[in-house]
């Protein structure tokens, strides 16, 4: 195997986890904040014990969304330096983008509980 193959892999296996993270904890967000809110509305302890057992998991999914977000873009600059060199000026708007609404929103909805 050469180092293209092996970057290759090595990005695939970060895409992966990328993929799966953050919109998971997008969507237990929404679904949190839809909890505590028919906590607040209906008084049912349910309600509460619901959002207290999913608030763990929507802080674990938050964290490695932000790790393999930070790895992913450093695995830009490392494995594909002559790419990122080439495609920057295009790229690279629609990286910081991507960085700042999906960090925004997830950080939005962890402020909110």
């Amino acid at each position: 195997m050469d180092v293209e193959i092996l970057s290759r892999i090595q990005f695939a296996f970060t895409i992966a986890f990328h993929y799966i993270y953050p919109p998971l904890s997008i969507g237990l967000g929404v679904l949190l904040v839809i909890m505590e809110g028919m906590y607040l509305k209906t008084g049912n302890k349910l309600y509460e014990q619901m959002t207290k057992f999913w608030v763990k998991i929507f802080a674990l999914t938050f964290a490695m969304g932000v790790a393999s977000g930070i790895v992913m873009e450093f695995e830009f600059g490392t494995n594909w330096a002559t790419y990122s060199r080439f495609v920057g000026d295009v790229f690279g708007s629609a990286l910081a983008a991507e960085g700042i609404f999906a960090f925004f929103l997830e950080s939005g909805f962890l402020a909110v509980l």
